[in-house]
């Protein structure tokens, strides 16, 4: 199993990017959260497979119709065995 942290920077709020971003990691079989953050960028833990991971990941570099993204910072953490995924509240 595979844990990431990631910061996507760009035009990704207010296009349906973490909605989106719920969708696609489902579809690939990925656990974790999203949500938006004050400076603009969405901040996200997802975690599967590597395949699963990497999925949603290249997705994300892409984000939805409206977006663009800029560039996203990710970190390896520890795998904590979560299911399903959700879009948390602002921060």
């Amino acid at each position: 199993m595979r844990r990431v942290h990631v910061i996507v920077r760009g035009t990704v709020q207010g296009v349906g990017y973490r909605y989106t971003l719920r969708m696609v990691a489902a579809e690939a079989g990925a656990s974790g959260w999203t949500r938006n953050l004050r400076d603009g960028t969405v901040e996200c833990e997802v975690e599967g497979t590597t395949m699963q991971v990497d999925e949603v990941l290249a997705w994300m570099a892409e984000g939805p119709p409206g977006s663009h993204v800029e560039g996203a910072s990710v970190t390896e953490m520890d795998p904590l065995g979560t299911s399903g995924f959700e879009v948390r509240r602002d921060r």
